[in-house]
């Protein structure tokens, strides 16, 4: 029995089985929790009193129960009893069923109740179920979007593949408790709310009620007075015994699970030019864009506060939230977290009975983006990032740790704003002002205003970080030398008792390559002392420290990218300077955050090669390029906004950072010619450049990384790179 004295947090993995055609795409594949050890202890250590985890149809018994093989719930289930967290065992999860039925099989129902069955058997200590995930949302997504299996696209088939999840959800239950007779429903799904334009107000006011269907059919609430009893008969198709079947077998839920994403809020406006087209939609009356509230409406919505107090008043059931993750930079994450959190604290205040937030995706989700319908390959971190195999701790995991204990903290990333209330999150010019909306203040989550500080006001990095920073309402001070001199400690003392930072990043430092070779002792003082400097008194002050280091530490005898663990053999003094102040820094401050990365280019610089050779191109002259050196090029706003989600999280260490791809410097001019649809027949390429630089440069120096932080590709961040210069 889960302790309802106060605010609980449960955790939850995603765990989605979706059919698409005869394809199964498999959440838990794909972050390789079904083969990984030690993945229960690492969710012990986060704190959490329960999990919602998967026990699903399609993986135990895809052939049928003869056939089930529950070696893996026998071993995981067990691990999560001897760690003392409560399992919420979930056996479909916007799936179908095995093959051989479908959420329009009349078997669907009976068949989940007998697997139901035998889980309940198996495990008859387990006491909370979620037996079909978000069937109202799965409905729409199979039967009314034609997004998932079976690919429907009429009310009929939506109506159909609610039914029977629903009526699954009452056998499967009832399965459930002639073994365990105090076994407990938690019956999730999305609880967000619809507005519109006077218009389309009747499309709202429709959407509105069937978000409540799936809870009102297992309450038993829908009769001839039920707002949408004409609809389901009319529409729907539906049959008066179908209807009152739930009211004959009423299962309501023990605990409402409620889930609210950043597009669960949408805005429906007729006015279709005003948006792209990949908004647009409609129905039989009325063609309209349908978007996600926040990028349309001028004030934001209340949040999941006021939609939490809507569900308590219709149906004064406990509740918890059961899914909170947003696609977004890390700080906005934890903003959407400390959100949730602070609104169930503050609703259990006002009496509503709120049990539990759950932070879902624990190990991230794959492919959501596109709803599931491709293996993309985009990934969503969670409380740990498992792109490199081994699960690495996110700020994610850090926030759970005080939750679990009951404390939001003050962090300082939580007194910015997430960009769902930011200026500049809307799509059209002139945002939606819904005058007869009075929208709740969401709560407020931090006070805490410490800035980062960030050295080398004037250089590319450092205008970078300022930029960025103010894009991701982040609190950041840049500093000139004069404010700040790394090279002298007391400088560096005076500016922490001054801005009383939370974090410092480094962006100084000497970057002349070939003046150094005649300046040893200037480089070798403001790239190896200064940082050294630095992470001392950060050490000292127990500050997070993020430095840069180059590629120009290796010596460029590889053949294949550089990863992390290979070792230095720099070729000139500007390279010797960078890999003694890796030495140096990680001696002094061993948490802090080494990046090593390469061959800058970006929109707010005018003076990187590829912003140099478009400028000369252009102007008809000849540009002369280097063919004898590789490289792996790096997008400015990519590295940024990377190292500051890892500054978040905390990591400490060697990173190499770059945008995937290798390329000579004559191919990198060639392909931004080609992209510009600038004439490229005056590059002048030369084979022998290395050998005219007074510093000696690796023939080869594209850095790869073992610890999986992939920044998009060369082509990606190219073409950003050109829309964004283009836009000006």
């Amino acid at each position: 029995m889960l302790d309802n004295t106060k605010l609980q947090l449960w955790g939850g993995l995603e765990c989605t089985i979706c059919r698409v055609g005869d394809s199964y795409t498999r959440q838990l594949d794909r972050s390789a929790h079904t083969t990984r050890a030690g993945d229960i202890e690492r969710f012990a250590g986060l704190g959490m009193q329960a999990i919602r985890y998967p026990v699903l149809w399609e993986q135990i018994a895809p052939e049928g129960l003869e056939t089930a093989d529950w070696s893996w719930p026998d071993a995981r289930l067990g691990e999560l009893r001897d760690a003392g967290i409560e399992p919420i065992v979930g056996l479909v999860h916007h799936g179908s069923g095995p093959m051989h039925t479908s959420l329009v099989d009349p078997a669907f129902a009976t068949e989940l109740a007998e697997y139901a069955g035998a889980v309940a058997a198996r495990y008859p200590w387990v006491e909370y179920y979620t037996p079909v995930n978000e069937p109202l949302t799965t409905a729409r997504f199979s039967g009314l979007y034609g997004v998932w299996y079976p690919h429907g696209r009429d009310e009929r088939t939506f109506k159909d593949a609610l039914f029977n999840q629903c009526r699954g959800i009452v056998l499967a239950m009832r399965a459930i408790r002639r073994v365990n007779p105090v076994a407990r429903l938690v019956q999730t799904d999305d609880i967000g709310k619809v507005y519109s334009t006077p218009l389309l107000q009747y499309q709202a006011d429709l959407n509105n009620q069937l978000r409540w269907l799936g809870w009102d059919l297992l309450c038993g609430l829908v009769d001839e007075a039920h707002p949408l009893w004409a609809w389901l008969t009319t529409v729907g198709e539906a049959t008066r015994d179908e209807l009152l079947w739930f009211q004959q077998n009423a299962c309501p839920p023990d605990i409402i699970g409620v889930n609210h994403y950043i597009t669960s809020e949408r805005f429906l406006d007729e006015e279709l030019a005003k948006y792209p087209e990949e908004y647009w939609g409609g129905n039989h009356i009325h063609r309209y864009a349908d978007i996600e509230a926040a990028r349309a409406l001028k004030h934001p919505t209340g949040g999941i506060g006021p939609l939490i107090r809507e569900t308590w008043e219709r149906y004064h059931l406990p509740i918890a939230v059961t899914e909170v993750h947003i696609d977004a930079t890390r700080e906005d994450q934890l903003r959407w977290i400390a959100e949730t959190w602070a609104a169930a604290e503050k609703l259990r205040g006002d009496g509503v009975d709120v049990r539990a937030v759950t932070i879902w995706g624990l190990l991230g989700l794959f492919d959501w983006n596109c709803l599931l319908t491709e293996c993309r390959g985009y990934y969503e971190p969670g409380a740990f990032d498992v792109r490199s195999g081994e699960p690495r701790p996110t700020a994610i995991a850090w926030m759970m740790k005080d939750l679990a204990k009951g404390a939001l903290p003050d962090h300082p990333l939580l007194s910015g704003t997430g960009w769902w209330k930011r200026p500049g999150r809307h799509v059209r010019t002139q945002p939606a002002l819904l005058t007869d909306v009075d929208f709740p203040l969401r709560p407020r989550t931090g006070t805490n205003s410490a800035p980062l500080l960030v050295t080398g006001a004037t250089g590319t990095l450092g205008r970078a970080f300022a930029l960025v920073c103010g894009q991701r309402d982040l609190n950041c001070r840049v500093l000139t030398r004069a404010e700040m001199d790394i090279t002298d400690p007391d400088s560096i003392e005076r500016a922490m008792d001054t801005y009383r930072p939370w974090a410092v990043i480094n962006t100084a430092g000497y970057v002349r390559v070939d003046d150094a070779e005649q300046d040893a002792e200037r480089c070798f003082l403001e790239n190896s002392q200064g940082p050294a400097n630095l992470a001392a008194v950060c050490a000292r002050h127990r500050l997070p420290l993020v430095t840069f280091s180059s590629d120009m530490v290796f010596d460029g005898e590889n053949d294949a990218p550089y990863v992390e663990s290979d070792s230095t053999r720099p070729l000139n003094i500007y390279g010797e300077s960078k890999a003694r102040a890796e030495r140096l820094v990680l001696d002094r401050h061993p948490d802090a955050l080494v990046v090593r990365t390469s061959s800058f280019f970006g929109p707010w610089d005018a003076h990187n090669f590829i912003t140099i050779a478009l400028r000369t191109l252009r102007s008809g002259k000849p540009f002369q390029v280097s063919e004898d050196m590789t490289v792996s090029p790096t997008y400015v706003p990519d590295l940024v906004n990377a190292c500051l989600d890892l500054l978040i999280d905390r990591a400490a260490g060697i990173w190499h950072l770059t945008n995937t791809g290798e390329v000579t410097w004559a191919d990198l001019a060639l392909r931004a010619a080609r992209m510009a649809n600038v004439d490229h027949s005056r590059l002048e390429v030369c084979t022998d450049l290395r050998a005219q630089l007074a510093a000696a440069r690796p023939r080869y120096s594209a850095l790869g990384s073992h610890r999986a932080f992939p920044l998009p590709t060369l082509d990606d961040a190219l073409g950003r790179y050109m829309r964004q210069v283009s836009a000006g």
